[in-house]
């Protein structure tokens, strides 16, 4: 037997699942509020991707070269990819307007 629709948790969500429509939330650049924005130096990233996992706002992703980036759209600045990036690769630099 099934349950209603508003009777279900978060735990009844299966594992692995993955929501593909996020609704509106891409359509608001939320990259506005930031002072600092992240500059990797390719010539010492390693292409691990420890930026991308850290990232709270998923705001990080890989160029065609395997390069991890940030999309200045929805970064907000934070510079936690900086911290948790041991190459040292990513430098948070002024926003210039």
């Amino acid at each position: 037997m099934t349950k209603p629709i508003d009777q279900f948790t978060w735990k009844d969500i299966p594992l692995g699942c993955v929501v593909t429509e996020a609704g509106n939330a891409h359509e608001y650049k939320t990259g506005d509020w930031k002072s600092q924005r992240p500059v990797v130096d390719t010539s010492k990233c390693i292409k691990c991707g420890v930026c991308w996992v850290f990232c709270p706002d998923a705001a990080i992703y890989k160029n065609e070269e395997g390069y991890y980036l940030a999309n200045l759209d929805y970064c907000k600045g934070c510079g936690i990819c900086a911290r948790e990036c041991w190459t040292g690769c990513i430098k948070m630099v002024e926003e210039e307007k």
